[in-house]
C-alpha cells in the first residue's frame, strides 16, 4: 500500500492531500505550486505546516511514522493557530504516543476557524467517535488577534487504536446557546456591547442564552488589538452549530462596530441553524474523515449542503481509501420548520488501526 504515489497539481486543498497521505501511507507528488507567480512555490504558512522551509514549485511527500509526544510550534501569523489545529485534530488520535501540542501564533481572526470554535465544535464530535479521555483538551493560554498574533494554546488528545462508527440521523431542536465574547487591547466595555446586541436577536427564539466575556490582559492579550463573537447552539440530541465573528485586523479595511458585529453573528447563527444537519459546515469533512476511517460497519451523518472545501475532500476519500460516500438529499416538508435541504452521508468504513500505536 505504502509504494503506491499519488499526483497533484497546484497548491490548492494542500492540507487536505498532506493528511490523507500521512494516514494512508501513500506517498504524494504536488508540483506547479504557483509556478506561474512572481514569487513561486509554496507560501510561509504551508512550510509551517510542515515545519521546514521549500523552495521551488515541486513537493514530494513520503509520509512516516506519527510520534506523538510533546510538541511547540510558533505557527506562521499568515494564518491563525485554528488552520494547523484542523489538521492536527484529524491526525492525533492516530500516533504512537499521546499529543501535548502548544502552539503559538493568531487565536483568532476572520479567515479560519478560531480556537474557541474548535474547542466547542470539534471536540465533543471527535468523542461521538470514541476519541475521548481525561487527557482531550483544548486550553486557550493567551490570545492573539491579527496581524500581530502572540497568543498561544495548548491541545492535548489521547491516541486511539481504532474509531467506533456513528448514526448522527436527528440533530433534534435547539435546547441552547452558548457563546464566548473576547476583546483584547482595547475596552473590556466592547465585549459586553457585543453581548447585548447578539442577544438582542437570539432572545426572540429561546430564553436559555449565556455569553460568557472573555478579557485578557498583558502579556495574556496578544500583541495587536482586537474583539470577537463566537457562537455555539446546542441541539437536545447534542449535536452543536457554531458560528463566529473577530474584528476587522489593525490596519486592514474598515473597523467594525461591536454592535453590527454581535447582530451580524447572531445571524450566522440563525442561517447555520437553518442549514442544519448534525454537524456544523466547519467541521463536516472532520466528521467524514472520522465516518471513513471508522470500524468495518456503516456510519451515517446528517449535515446541511455541504461546502466547496468539503466537495474536493470527498475526491480525496476516494483517492486515498477508494471509499464512496452514498449521498441522499432529504427536503423538509414546509410545515416541519426543519430549515434547508439536508444530505445524508452513509459509508462503510475503512476499519482503519492505528499502526503508530503498537509500535514499541
Amino acid at each position: 500500500m505504502a509504494s503506491q504515489g499519488l499526483a497533484y497539481d497546484g497548491c490548492n486543498f494542500f492540507r487536505q492531500r498532506l493528511v490523507f497521505s500521512t494516514l494512508s501511507g501513500k506517498r504524494v507528488k504536488i508540483k506547479n505550486i504557483r509556478s506561474k507567480d512572481n514569487d513561486p512555490g509554496l507560501r510561509d504558512s504551508l512550510t509551517g505546516l510542515l515545519f521546514l522551509s521549500i523552495q521551488g514549485t515541486v513537493l514530494f511527500y513520503q509520509p512516516g511514522l506519527l510520534f506523538g509526544g510533546t510538541v511547540e510550534h510558533d505557527c506562521n501569523p499568515q494564518r491563525s493557530i485554528g488552520y494547523y489545529l484542523e489538521a492536527l485534530l484529524m491526525l492525533a488520535p492516530f500516533m504512537k504516543n499521546s499529543l501535548k501540542a502548544t502552539l503559538r501564533g493568531v487565536t483568532n481572526d476572520s479567515v479560519d476557524p478560531t480556537v474557541d470554535l474548535l474547542k466547542s465544535t470539534a471536540l465533543p464530535l471527535m468523542k461521538k467517535f470514541g476519541i475521548d479521555g481525561e487527557g482531550f483538551d483544548l486550553k486557550v493560554v493567551k490570545r492573539g488577534m491579527a496581524p500581530g498574533g502572540g497568543g498561544e494554546v495548548v491541545f492535548t488528545c489521547p491516541v486511539r487504536r481504532t474509531i467506533r462508527p456513528v448514526q448522527l440521523t436527528d440533530p433534534g431542536k435547539i435546547k441552547r446557546i452558548r457563546g464566548v465574547a473576547y476583546s483584547v487591547r482595547v475596552s473590556p466595555q466592547m465585549a459586553n456591547r457585543i453581548v447585548d446586541s447578539a442577544r438582542a436577536i437570539l432572545n426572540q427564539f429561546l430564553p436559555d442564552i449565556y455569553i460568557y466575556t472573555d478579557h485578557m490582559k498583558g502579556a495574556n492579550s496578544g500583541k495587536s488589538p482586537g474583539f470577537g463573537l463566537t457562537l455555539v447552539a446546542e441541539t437536545l440530541n447534542g449535536s452543536f452549530i457554531s458560528a463566529e465573528m473577530s474584528s476587522t485586523p489593525q490596519g486592514q479595511g474598515d473597523p467594525v462596530l461591536p454592535e453590527d458585529l454581535g447582530r451580524n453573528c447572531a445571524k450566522l447563527l440563525l442561517e447555520e441553524v437553518h442549514r442544519g444537519g448534525c454537524v456544523d459546515s466547519s467541521n463536516q469533512s472532520l466528521a467524514l474523515l472520522l465516518m471513513t476511517l471508522g470500524q468495518q460497519d456503516v456510519s451515517k451523518v446528517l449535515l446541511g449542503p455541504l461546502s466547496p472545501y468539503t466537495i474536493e475532500f470527498l475526491r480525496h476519500i476516494r483517492d486515498f481509501f477508494q471509499i464512496m460516500f452514498k449521498i441522499e438529499v432529504q427536503k423538509p416538508l414546509e410545515d416541519e420548520r426543519k430549515g434547508g435541504d439536508k444530505v445524508l452521508m452513509t459509508c462503510v468504513g475503512v476499519g482503519y488501526s492505528n499502526i503508530n500505536k503498537g509500535l514499541k
